[in-house]
């Protein structure tokens, strides 16, 4: 049994080819676990406020999440940074999808 204690999940996603799952948090943190081992792997810290939506790319070592802070953020999972920001939605994102 995986037993992880977080703030409230907003949003999860599977990697389609790992054993991999992302969750999205209240408190605007992206966290990246490793079901199979039980592990946390990383965490993305970059959102102002809850992140609502995440995916992962199905062939790249990218994801993208969306939150209450109006942005989109496409990251580099393997470089573990942020490698986009898209500004200017003029409410909460609550779904993202690649």
């Amino acid at each position: 049994k995986f037993d992880a204690k977080t703030n409230r999940v907003k949003g999860l996603a599977f990697h389609p080819h790992r054993p991999w799952i992302l969750a999205s948090l209240h408190n605007g943190v992206i966290q990246l676990y490793d079901y199979r081992m039980e592990i946390l792997l990383e965490s993305f810290e970059e959102h102002e406020g809850p992140v609502r939506g995440i995916d992962f790319h199905k062939t790249q070592p990218l994801f993208v999440s969306g939150g209450d802070d109006y942005k989109v953020k496409v990251w580099n999972y393997q470089n573990r940074r942020c490698l986009y920001t898209l500004h200017g939605h003029l409410d909460y994102i609550r779904t993202v999808y690649f």
